[in-house]
């Protein structure tokens, strides 16, 4: 796997994340390890200080997947309501977009073994840009 690109992840979701993982048992699902990892080697940043093109948790992302292009929105899998909409940060594809920027792409452990490449295009919305600090 190649070098991973630096993230950041708010303290808002950091803090969510970690409450969610602290309460699920141990593998509870394919990748839980990468994004316990992720979450440690992220840089941090108060919401209001969230860099604009920064994938946070409940983002409207175009992202591709191996070239194959999609829109959601990253959740917690409690507010996954609809998997054409939406996708779950628990999810493989989810924990890679969590905290990458806007034009970068990350090798990712695909659930069964090699990799995947995952690239966000463009950050739709985000929260934090929107001033929705508090969500």
């Amino acid at each position: 796997m190649t070098t991973r690109p630096p993230i950041t992840i708010s303290s808002m979701d950091l803090h969510r994340l970690e409450h969610l993982l602290d309460d699920l048992p141990a593998n509870a699902f394919p990748g839980m390890s990468e994004l316990e990892a992720e979450l440690g080697r992220g840089s941090l940043s108060e919401p209001a200080a969230m860099p604009p093109d920064i994938v946070s948790m409940n983002s409207t992302v175009r992202f591709s997947v191996d070239g194959h292009e999609y829109t959601k929105t990253l959740v917690y899998p409690a507010k996954l309501s609809d998997s054409d909409q939406q996708i779950s940060v628990l999810a493989p594809v989810g924990s890679a977009l969590l905290g990458m920027q806007e034009g970068k792409g990350i090798d990712w452990p695909r659930p069964g073994g090699g990799t995947m490449h995952v690239r966000v295009e463009q950050l739709v919305f985000q929260p934090e840009r929107e001033g929705e600090l508090h969500r």
